[in-house]
């Protein structure tokens, strides 16, 4: 495969025809590291040690098997990947796989994770504005927006304009930011334990068995960035270290997870608010530190959940498009996209409920279902018997978790309303 270009998987009905793109693979490992860490750090680590609290601490189990399993499935894609040099999208693999039908079903569901995860992302921030702010009035009075409505929607405005960049090498430094800030609200709330007054004393249940389908969607939510990867396994000079770098990437942040979960369970117990940050004391100097890096982490995050949405529309243009009008078109579906994400979260601002739907519905589907599926087609002439049926057995638990986590949070949000 050449490493130096990334290809356009051709619309037309003959499937080996490509058309060569513009874009140029630049990343190197360590960029690609980072990018990875920085698509799976986000809104997990606010929200492990509240399902931690929920689901019991054997729980954890569950969470580190999940990063298992997800850092498996990206290897998978990979290798998904490395059979087709045109192939560039989650979609693309999905049409390699399943035909046009296959094609349809991933994205739907690729651009439902990135939907429902932008959503969430908006809602945390929202949520961590109004804690920081408490006191200070400012409104957009002609949307009737409250003081952190009105500055989520300064917030977005300002992210706007990194949805229009192409090259993920060149956008590795909010990556950087994203993993930096993410390591200082876990320094912060340790600190908060140490110095804070705040003991970890409080008793954790071995196991609740009764909440653990809407646990599992928080925790299956931990590991959805697979609609992202192609985007990062195809910027790599060199795409042979992808697997070893999906394994490094997915351990580190199971990891951090899993200590942020017990440390924020054991300090805040049955308190504990479903964004841990929001549980910190209010007059310590760590937590205003916390709370702004949870209003900063959503603004890196946009320009990975949106790239997928804005490849995707990029593919169906013509291939002699001039590169300023595919820039052009693709920033403006970015940023249309950013925005009905702003509507939405301003109109259903039920964090957790919205978070664990997103892992149930979407996520598992993504993230595990899929890239199995993809994968027992793609290569159906090699694999073993006895490896085609644990990868069935591990799509049917899936399918199982996926499919009451998705029932018991739809009526969990009806009863919201």
């Amino acid at each position: 495969m050449d490493s130096t270009t990334i290809y356009l998987l051709s619309d037309s009905k003959d499937s080996n025809i490509s058309k060569p793109d513009v874009l140029i693979a630049t990343s190197t490992s360590l960029t690609t590291l980072l990018n990875m860490m920085g698509l799976l750090i986000g809104l997990g680590q606010l929200s492990t040690a509240y399902a931690l609290q929920n689901g019991g601490w054997a729980s954890a189990i569950l969470l580190v098997g999940l990063f298992m399993l997800g850092a498996y499935t990206s290897h998978l894609l990979g290798l998904c990947l490395a059979t087709d040099n045109r192939l560039r999208s989650y979609s693309d693999i999905g049409f390699l796989a399943f035909g046009k039908t296959g094609r349809y079903v991933s994205l739907f569901f690729a651009n439902m994770e990135c939907f429902m995860t932008l959503i969430s992302f908006t809602i945390s921030m929202t949520d961590h504005l109004s804690r920081v702010l408490e006191g200070y009035m400012f409104h957009i009075s002609f949307f009737n927006l409250s003081t952190a409505q009105s500055l989520t929607v300064i917030a977005i405005i300002v992210s706007i304009p990194t949805v229009w960049l192409r090259n993920l090498d060149s956008i590795s430094f909010i990556s950087t930011i994203n993993i930096l800030l993410s390591i200082l609200i876990c320094i912060v709330l340790a600190c908060t334990c140490f110095f804070g007054g705040v003991k970890p004393n409080q008793a954790i249940d071995a196991f609740r068995i009764k909440n653990i389908f809407s646990v599992s969607g928080l925790y299956i939510f931990n590991i959805g960035s697979h609609m992202a990867i192609p985007d990062v396994y195809k910027s790599m000079i060199d795409p042979t270290t992808f697997s070893t770098i999906s394994y490094l990437s997915f351990g580190a942040v199971a990891t951090l997870y899993t200590f942020l979960a017990f440390l924020g369970a054991k300090m805040f117990g049955p308190e504990i608010r479903s964004q841990v940050t929001l549980s910190m004391p209010k007059h310590l100097v760590f937590t205003k530190m916390a709370l702004w890096a949870a209003v900063i982490i959503p603004m890196t995050k946009y320009v990975f959940f949106t790239a997928p949405v804005a490849s995707e529309v990029e593919r169906h243009l013509p291939a002699k498009m001039p590169l300023w009008k595919r820039t052009i078109i693709r920033g403006a579906a970015g940023s249309l996209f950013l925005i009905v994400v702003l509507v939405l979260a301003i109109t259903i601002p039920f964090f957790e409920t919205i978070l664990s739907l997103t892992g149930s519905f979407v996520s598992i589907f993504v993230s595990v279902i899929h890239p199995i599926s993809f994968y027992l087609k793609i290569f159906r002439q090699t694999i073993p018997l006895a490896s085609l049926v644990i990868h069935l057995i591990i799509i049917l638990i899936c399918l199982v978790l996926g499919i009451i986590g998705t029932i018991s949070n739809t009526m969990s949000m009806i009863k919201h309303y």
